[in-house]
Parts: structure tokens; sequence; C-alpha cells
């Protein structure tokens, strides 16, 4: 069902639609209550609606088919409470990395831009390729927003949290990616950028091209241009702006689900595991936090992961209603 659903909207990208007519599909899907019936609908619609061969080739008539029956089902259960199952919930997840950078609407808009939001809930991670065809995956936990029609022509996408981009080169649009703190000024370039709120550090690393680091939402002492294999840590404590060579494979490996630990803090090490994983961890005693760990872990259960950190470092854990707790081994 899946893959039906990700041919049907690869669809839209050889059409030769021009950004306005991409607009009026995706503003059939504007109310934002409605996003996650949308894509549950989207799963049992498919698979039950007959689409003739003239539909497949043309969305907006399929779209709007779509979008008036799930107006007629609201009017009728406007008291009722919409049950979405696991497998719809999984469905709905999937197609966020499968909607090609044409993202289910939020509601972002005003008269000039429209903003699309692709989501990889914590324990998974997605996948996006936007209208230009630049690609992104999106770490577990984070969150993109994309102007189709950015600030004076500009490719711009919002981030919070972590992304490993692929850009596709354009000399007359430039690709800004805005975080919370700064903004990364990109030409034709693969890189990644782990910019979660919570998190003390900013982190751009580039593996090929050029990125320019600037001023964003803080106002930056100085910009930086990174060269391939250079690493930029902001520290949002206390402004300080490092740059430094790195083996990139470290930074990006999570794209691939490996993980590579390199002298890494057990209190590091706990959010990125309950990110990865979607889990919540507890560590009985803060001493534990102080502990390091290096090593490296691919494909494997979170269970398994618990695992090796006891044998390597002087933990316990234990599993209770769904918490883990963790504790020094006496």
């Amino acid at each position: 069902m899946e893959k039906r659903i990700e041919d049907l909207l690869r669809k839209a990208t050889a059409l030769g639609l021009d950004e306005k007519e991409q607009q009026e599909i995706l503003s059939l899907f504007h109310q934002q209550n409605l996003e996650f019936k949308v894509k549950a609908e989207l799963t049992d619609i498919l698979d039950n609606i007959g689409i003739t061969g003239e539909e497949s080739g043309e969305l907006r008539p399929l779209f709007e088919k779509i979008w008036k029956m799930i107006s007629e089902k609201e009017n009728k259960k406007k008291k009722k409470v919409f049950p979405v199952s696991s497998l719809l919930k999984v469905a709905a997840s999937l197609l966020l990395g499968l909607v090609i950078g044409k993202m289910i609407f939020t509601g972002h808009i005003n008269s000039e831009q429209f903003y699309y939001t692709s989501i990889a809930p914590k324990g998974s991670i997605s996948q996006v390729v936007l209208p230009d065809s630049s690609y992104i995956y999106l770490n577990a936990g984070s969150t993109i927003k994309y102007a189709m029609n950015g600030n004076k022509g500009n490719r711009e996408v919002f981030l919070d949290g972590e992304a490993w981009f692929r850009v596709q080169k354009s000399e007359k649009r430039p690709f800004i990616v805005h975080t919370h703190f700064y903004d990364v000024n990109v030409k034709g370039t693969e890189f990644n950028v782990k910019a979660y709120y919570e998190d003390a550090d900013v982190v751009t690393t580039l593996e090929k091209g050029s990125v320019t680091i600037t001023s964003g939402a803080v106002k930056l002492k100085e910009q930086a241009v990174l060269e391939p294999g250079e690493q930029l840590v902001y520290n949002k404590n206390d402004g300080s702006m490092v740059v430094k060579d790195i083996n990139t494979r470290w930074a990006t490996s999570w794209k691939e689900n490996k993980l590579i630990f390199i002298n890494m803090s057990f209190r590091e090490l706990v959010v990125l595991l309950e990110r990865k994983y979607g889990v919540d961890i507890q560590v009985a005693e803060s001493e534990i936090m102080d502990f390091h760990y290096d090593g490296i872990i691919k494909d494997e259960s979170i269970i398994k992961v618990l695992d090796l950190l006891r044998l390597t470092l002087p933990i316990d854990y234990k599993i209770k209603d769904q918490i883990i707790e963790i504790r020094r081994n006496k």
C-alpha cells in the first residue's frame, strides 16, 4: 500500500506543475487539525476508491475527490472520535517521508509564502526530496519546514533537530538552513546540521562543497566558511564558536542506522538513545552521567545496546513500566 502511495505522489514531479499549481494541490489539505486524519484516509481511500488511468496521471482531480470524501465524513462525525489504528499510524509516519518535498500543508501561511512541514518522530528517520531535487535525511526527534517561495526567491529550510543535506547547486537560488541560533548558507553541497533546541551545542559538519555560517536568530561574533572535512561547533551557553577537522562519518553515520561514540559522556548518550529508540531512560545516580564511552553500534535493538553498555561500564539496568532504569553496578 505504501508503494502505491509513493508511486502516485512521485508523479507530481513529472507533471510540469508550476509552484502556484503545486500550492493549489497542497492547499486542499489546509486544516492543521485534520493532518493525521488526512494521512489515515489516504491509506484507506486509495485502497478502496476506483482510480482511473487518467486520474492516476493527474493529482488534482484525485486529491479533490479524496478531500471531498474526507469533508463529507467529517460532517457526519462531528461528535465522534476518529479512530486511528496502529497500522494507520505507521502508514501516516511513512507518508511523511514519501511526499517528495510536497509535504502535508500545516497552516503556516500568509499572502506570499506557503510552508510545508516534515517530522521524524523519536525512534525513526525520515527521507525527503525537495521540489528542487535536494535530498534530506531527517534524524529522530527532528522537524523541518520548507518554503517553496522563500525570501527573495531563496530556497529556505527551517530546522529543529538534526538533518543531513545533499543540496542541488543553483547560483540564482541560494539555499539557506535556518536554525534557532545561526544560518547555514549553502552552495551545491553535502553537509550535516545538528541543532536540537535543547542541546547546548549547534554543530555543522561539511562533507563536500562549501557552506558559510552567518548570524541568524543569534548574532555571531563573526561568520565562518567551512571546507570539506571541517566541523563548526557553536556553544549557545557561552557564545563560543570552534572550527575543527573531523572524520565526517562520525557525525553522519546516524543516517545509515549506525552510532559512533567518541569519548561521549553518558549524559549525551542517554539523550541520543532516547531520540533514536523513542524510549524514556532514568539514571539513578548522577555520577553515572560523568562516565564516557567509545564504541560503534549498528542495527542493534535498545536491549542489545544496553547489554553492550553493561559489559563495558559499571552499570546495570532494568525495565519497569516501559521506563529504562539505569543504576551503578555495585
